[in-house]
């Protein structure tokens, strides 16, 4: 862990009793309450507690719920009141909460992302225990969980050779402030519009534990942290130690207009500890990197902005930028540009329907590098994006079942070229033949799907239900497939908490 971020993170626990802000757990992202949150930004009837930035925290969704509700200008104020009452935490300075769930998890394809299916089908069961405790600006959050369909998810970077599996969802300690807050521990993030797969950072993979400080609040925030990635081995059998570091600044322009700049960067070596030039919380990664000091790493440069350009209609834009060739474009060893990007948009639909519409693109060799040991990976899978050398265009439709339940159809089409994050990067001449976008055969995927996801009483339920119709198959020219693809998972729990006195 980063002494100097430690450090200050301990300092603000320590000095917690000077300050009047009170900790807040995070939603998580795999809440099954959160799409209906997302559904009433989509609506226009909230405002986005955190642009761009998933998880943000349960008094943030409050305040912005409560905001509504009091004006009486919500399109759906019996969902506002449900999410309410679901996520309002009591105004004890110390308190706790214990949460245990259980129930069961059926899926055609094991793998969670459902536009790119693998794995075996199964039916696994499942359990969690959520343990909560919140002391003045101090907050920690536990939740681990069995769950035994993870040996057969491609993506699960641990054990596969046992029955019995499980992992930890959440497990974190948070100190809030009114201007600084600090986190250490891991949960699912998500860094981009919504609907698709951050660039810079996403719940693609597993979470890892991270180090994070904040400093500032809604109008301008600084977010920096940095996390170990998993070692590996290079050819002469030496342990390669590899981290990952991130910033973001971003700014509240004006109440319609949010825009920031990140950067981040993945750094190898043997022997190789913490830099403390990119461990710097308002260093420039670029900087300290091939342009600055000479260093190796690989940086990718990003910039989002989200703007309500209408009343209720928002665009969302996310661009990153991996590597432009600016010196003898178009040479015979000169690679293609390296680049990311995504545009979405959002809005009311009908009455309490509403709409968003994406089309993202990666090119072939995005998020890669000469050097194996620096891609945008951790075991083997995507920090961010799992997939390069493909594009997406998707429409998406969600509507309130009641004030618990919400429904969501999806359209989608995705095409995937051959270019892969695990493949090698291009060395001489086959660089500059290398396409920007689509190498090889492309696999098309159309997909027509509807999800629900909510919460009653005990019932937590996500589901999603597609078919697929696949040309070109595993980017074999000719191959065609027509497929159900599905998942649902349900549990059913309860929660018990308590104050603690002085």
């Amino acid at each position: 862990m980063p002494r100097p971020i430690l450090t200050a993170a301990v300092a603000l626990a320590v000095c917690g009793s000077h300050a009047s802000a009170q900790a807040s757990p995070y939603i998580p992202l795999d809440d099954p309450r959160l799409p209906a949150l997302e559904h009433l930004i989509a609506l226009g009837d909230i405002e986005d507690p955190s642009p761009m930035v998933r998880p943000f925290r349960r008094i943030d969704a409050v305040r912005a719920l409560a905001k509504v509700d009091s004006a009486g200008t919500g399109r759906d104020t019996a969902m506002v009141r449900e999410l309410l009452d679901a996520f309002a935490d009591p105004g004890d300075k110390a308190r706790w909460k214990v949460e245990p769930r259980a129930g069961g998890q059926a899926y055609s394809d094991a793998r969670r992302d459902m536009v790119h299916p693998a794995g075996p089908d199964g039916i696994q069961p499942y359990g969690e225990l959520g343990l909560t405790g919140v002391f003045g600006n101090v907050g920690l959050v536990s939740r681990p969980a069995l769950e035994t369909r993870l040996p057969d998810d491609p993506d699960w970077p641990g054990r596969k050779d046992l029955d019995v599996t499980g992992r930890m969802v959440e497990a974190y300690l948070t100190a809030q402030f009114k201007w600084v807050s600090a986190f250490y521990g891991q949960m699912d993030q998500h860094w981009g519009p919504q609907g698709v797969y951050g660039v810079p950072l996403s719940a693609f993979g597993y979470g890892r534990p991270t180090l994070q400080l904040e400093v500032g609040n809604k109008q301008l925030k600084l977010v920096a942290q940095a996390s170990q990635l998993r070692d590996e081995n290079d050819t002469l059998s030496q342990v390669v130690k590899r981290y990952f570091f991130a910033h973001r600044l971003s700014s509240q322009l004006t109440r319609r207009l949010n825009v920031a700049l990140w950067e981040t960067t993945v750094l190898s070596g043997v022997d190789r500890s913490f830099d403390a030039r990119f461990r710097n919380p308002v260093t420039l990664l670029l900087l300290a990197n091939q342009y600055g000091l000479g260093d190796d790493g690989n940086v990718l440069v990003g910039f989002d902005l989200q703007w309500r350009f209408l009343k209720r209609t928002t665009l969302a834009l996310q661009v990153a930028i991996d590597d432009i060739q600016y010196n003898d474009r178009g040479g015979p060893d000169t690679p293609p540009d390296r680049y990311a990007f995504t545009v979405s948009a959002f809005g009311p639909l009908y009455r309490r329907v509403a709409w968003r519409a994406l089309y993202t693109q990666a090119s072939s060799l995005a998020f890669r590098t000469s050097d194996p040991f620096e891609v945008f990976t951790d075991a083997g899978i995507g920090i961010g994006r799992n997939f390069a050398d493909d594009d997406q265009l998707s429409f998406f439709a969600t509507a309130p079942v009641t004030r618990h339940w919400l429904v969501t159809p999806e359209l989608t089409l995705s095409r995937q070229g051959e270019g892969s994050l695990d493949d090698p990067f291009p060395t001489g001449n086959a660089r500059g033949n290398t396409p920007t976008l689509f190498i090889g055969t492309v696999e098309k995927t159309w997909r027509a799907a509807v999800g629900i996801t909510g919460a009653q009483g005990p019932i937590h339920l996500s589901a999603s239900a597609g078919y697929h119709h696949v040309t070109n198959a595993g980017n074999q020219s000719g191959k065609s497939e027509d497929r159900f693809v599905g998942k649902i998972g349900v549990t059913l729990g309860f929660s018990t908490a308590g104050v603690l006195h002085d």
